[in-house]
């Protein structure tokens, strides 16, 4: 198998932890080739290195432009899913010594919301040592940086994630049960059955990206949560579908319109209650999502 194929799963699990976007990251594994293409393969020591440090200064590159425009973003912005055969397609093209128990995380969806507010070399230096196992001098020669400023970016990075990631873990079949009651309650319009799910202090955030209907800030508490999503079901979609599916080692809510994508939600839930629910109806970032 020609080289780049064989490691083209690994750079795609880069870019994507690194930028939360489908097309951004297939562009930038595009981007990969020719530079790759041209390159003196017989000077190539490690190729797989070689690869990594494209990408990720392909995909830093590609987050500065990002962070400009989120800027003047309308509304909250939340990663784009992918299924979770994607996004861990693969993981045994990890760099060696990956704890592929924390590779699996870095792809979840919480984590991925988190790490939008990591700056671009924050982020990327997380995603090299935490989900991929890099050593601090390969990291360093992939980001142009020395080995001391890159321990510095990821003590950072490390302690960030820490304090604002979610202060509970998700288990994967009590989000699955919850999902599926939550879906019962939303179509049938209980609403007493629905706070029941509901943590008293739960958060709703939405990213509709100005393109789609949607709240353009976070709405806290299960009553105003509640009402808002009965909201929501008496304005369904043209021929709503939904479906269950396994995004980002996780299960989240695919809701379809006549058959093609419409919203996602994701729920993270801990003591058995809704904390956080996460809503996305951008166009643009639904497009990929399964439908069967």
């Amino acid at each position: 198998m020609d080289i780049f194929e064989a490691h083209r799963g690994l750079l795609f699990g880069v870019a994507y932890r690194m930028l939360g976007r489908v097309g951004d990251a297939e562009d930038v594994v595009q981007e990969c080739w020719p530079r790759w293409s041209a390159a003196d393969h017989a000077a190539v020591r490690e190729p797989r290195a070689y690869l990594v440090r494209i990408v990720s200064r392909l995909a830093i590159d590609r987050l500065r432009q990002l962070s400009a425009r989120r800027e003047t973003y309308v509304g909250s912005w939340l990663p784009e899913p992918l299924s979770t055969d994607r996004a861990l397609a693969s993981p045994h093209t990890a760099p060696d010594g990956a704890d592929h128990a924390v590779f699996a995380e870095t792809v979840s969806y919480a984590v991925l919301v988190v790490m939008e507010s990591l700056s671009p070399l924050e982020r990327a230096v997380f995603v090299l040592r935490e989900a991929f196992g890099l050593p601090y001098t390969e990291i360093a020669a992939a980001l142009g940086r020395d080995a001391a400023a890159v321990r510095q970016l990821a003590v950072r990075a490390r302690r960030h994630m820490v304090e604002r990631r979610p202060r509970y873990t998700v288990d994967p079949l009590h989000q699955r049960d919850l999902t599926e009651r939550f879906l019962a309650a939303a179509v049938d319009g209980d609403l007493a059955g629905l706070l029941s799910l509901l943590a008293p202090d739960v958060t709703l955030v939405a990213d509709s990206g100005g393109l789609a209907r949607g709240p353009l800030r976070d709405i806290t508490g299960a009553d105003k949560v509640g009402r808002f999503l009965m909201g929501i079901g008496g304005n369904a979609p043209a021929d709503p579908g939904y479906r269950l599916t396994a995004l980002n080692g996780g299960f989240g809510l695919v809701v379809t319109s006549a058959g093609r994508p419409h919203s996602f939600f994701q729920l993270d839930v801990a003591d058995g209650r809704v904390q956080r629910i996460l809503v996305l109806t951008n166009p643009e970032k639904t497009a990929h999502l399964p439908t069967d």
